[in-house]
């Protein structure tokens, strides 16, 4: 297994089976978006045969990383640590931020906070949380 990034530092986010279903989903919203690589656990393990062993994929230029961890763990994502991602304008907040809360929670319904304009933030099916700005 040899997938690198360009980056010195990346994003890394461990699921436990959807990890190729979040990585489309997020490949999805964002224009240029892509899968950089991908390469599967086999039959000999130690995850389950065909599931994420590492991926790379990229959106709005960004590297991030994904698994399926082989090992069961009693801790999943925080909203301690979130995507911030800044909109060019509200069609792109307002699309993204209803793509992110279908069967998402929302952690703050879209709204003026004082700091921004137009603000939300969301976790999504798969429990990443997402803060999503107008730019201003």
């Amino acid at each position: 297994m040899q997938i690198t990034t360009t980056q010195k530092i990346t994003t890394f986010l461990m699921f436990e089976g959807d990890a190729e279903e979040a990585m489309a989903f997020y490949v999805s919203l964002f224009d240029g978006a892509e899968v950089v690589g991908i390469t599967r656990y086999g039959a000999d393990g130690p995850g389950k045969e065909g599931t994420v062993q590492l991926a790379t994929f990229s959106l709005a230029g960004q590297q991030f990383m994904c698994i399926d961890s082989p090992a069961q763990h009693d801790f999943g994502f925080t909203p301690a640590v979130s995507l911030f991602v800044q909109c060019d304008d509200e069609a792109e907040l307002d699309r993204l931020f209803a793509a992110l809360a279908e069967r998402g929670t929302e952690l703050m319904p879209l709204g003026d906070y004082g700091f921004s304009r137009k603000f939300g933030w969301v976790n999504d099916q798969f429990g990443v949380s997402w803060q999503l700005n107008l730019s201003a």
